[in-house]
C-alpha cells in the first residue's frame, strides 16, 4: 500500500535529473582534456555549461528537500518518532557518502545529509516562512554565484514545496503560467551567459545565477508531459531510474571509474565521446532499473538504507501480482 503512495511525478523528477548529472560528472571523474578552441567538442562544452552544468544538480537538491518533508510527515502520520528515523536516515546517507566520496570527491551525499541535519528544524516552520527566505536565500547566492551553499535555499524551497503539496495538487493553469514564465526568464537568463567566453568568470558567474530559472523551466515541462498519456509511458523508465536514485547515482560513479580505466579512457577520449559513453551507462542503468523492479520493491542501496533506518529486516521480493 505505501508503494502505490508515491507521489510518481517525483521520481519522473528524479530520473530526469540524474540524466544530466552524469553528464557533467563523466568529465572531471575520467580527467577529460579541454576542447580545442571552434571544435565541435569545444561546442558541446558550451552546451554542457549553457544548457546542463548547474541544472540537474539544482533538481535533484530540491527534491531531496521535498522528499525530506515527506519522510517525516509520513513517520509521524504513522504514529513513529519521525525525527529520531530521519536521523539515522541521514547517517545513513552521510555514510553512503563517505565511502562515494574516496571515488568521486564532487559527489554530493555528504554535502545533502550535512544540510539535511542543519534544516531539520524548518520542518516544523511555517510554510509561507521557508518559502521567503528559500527564495530571498537562493537569490542573494545565485547573484554572488556562491553555487555550494545554493544547497540550503533549494532543500528549503523544496520542503516548502512538501508543505504547499504542489506535486499532489498540480493544477494545469497554474503549471501552464509557472512553465511559460520559467521559459521567458531562462532565454533572457542565457542570452546573457551566452555573451560571455567560455571559462570566463563572468560566463560561469552567470550559469550559477541562471541555473535553477532552467532547472525549473525543465521541471515545469517535465511534469507537464508526464500528464499526458502518450509521454507517460514513453518516459515510463524515468520513473524507474528515478525510484533507484541512490543506487543510479553511485554506480553512475562505478560505471565510469570502472569501464572507464578499464578501457583507458581517462584522459584519452573528448567530449562528445564522453557523451556516447554516457549514452550507453544510460541504456543499462534505465534497462536494468525496469527489469530490478519488475521483481523487486525498492533497488539494492535503497533497501539497505530503509533496513537500517528502521532498524528492521525489510522483505525486498515482490508478492505476486503486486504491482
Amino acid at each position: 500500500m505505501e508503494e502505490r503512495k508515491r507521489i510518481e511525478v517525483l521520481d519522473y523528477l528524479r530520473g530526469f535529473a540524474l540524466l544530466g548529472i552524469i553528464l557533467v560528472n563523466v568529465i572531471p571523474l575520467l580527467s577529460l582534456k579541454p576542447p580545442m578552441p571552434d571544435s565541435a567538442d569545444a561546442a558541446y562544452g558550451r552546451f554542457l555549461y549553457l544548457f546542463v552544468e548547474g541544472r540537474f544538480y539544482t533538481i535533484f537538491t530540491f527534491l531531496f528537500g521535498t522528499g525530506f518533508y515527506l519522510f517525516l510527515s509520513k513517520a509521524f502520520a504513522k504514529g513513529k518518532n519521525g525525527y529520531l528515523l530521519f536521523l539515522r536516515r541521514i547517517l545513513v546517507l552521510f555514510l553512503f557518502g563517505l565511502i562515494h566520496v574516496h571515488f568521486h570527491p564532487g559527489e554530493a551525499l555528504t554535502i545533502y545529509a550535512v544540510c539535511g541535519l542543519l534544516l531539520l528544524p524548518f520542518y516544523k516552520v511555517a510554510k509561507e516562512i521557508n518559502l521567503v527566505a528559500g527564495f530571498i536565500l537562493l537569490v542573494l547566492l545565485g547573484y554572488f554565484a556562491i553555487k555550494i551553499l545554493m544547497v540550503i535555499p533549494l532543500m528549503l524551497l523544496g520542503i516548502a514545496a512538501g508543505q504547499y503539496r504542489i506535486f499532489e495538487e498540480i493544477k494545469a493553469d497554474k503549471l501552464a503560467i509557472f512553465t511559460g514564465g520559467m521559459l521567458v526568464l531562462s532565454i533572457g537568463g542565457l542570452m546573457y551567459q551566452n555573451q560571455y567566453a567560455l571559462g570566463t568568470l563572468p560566463f560561469l558567474q552567470a550559469g550559477i545565477a541562471v541555473g535553477p530559472l532552467v532547472s525549473a523551466f525543465y521541471s515545469g515541462l517535465l511534469i507537464w508531459l508526464v500528464r499526458i498519456k502518450f509521454f507517460q509511458k514513453i518516459l515510463a523508465p524515468l520513473k524507474s531510474y528515478g525510484r533507484m536514485a541512490l543506487t543510479n547515482y553511485v554506480s553512475q560513479t562505478a560505471f565510469i571509474l570502472i569501464t572507464g580505466n578499464g578501457w583507458h579512457f581517462s584522459g584519452n577520449i573528448t567530449y562528445l565521446q564522453s557523451l556516447l559513453f554516457c549514452i550507453v551507462i544510460y541504456a543499462i542503468q534505465l534497462s536494468f532499473s525496469v527489469v530490478w523492479l519488475t521483481y523487486f520493491r525498492y533497488g539494492p542501496l535503497e533497501w539497505v538504507w530503509r533496513m537500517v533506518t528502521y532498524l528492521e529486516i525489510l522483505p525486498i521480493r515482490k508478492e505476486r501480482g503486486l504491482p
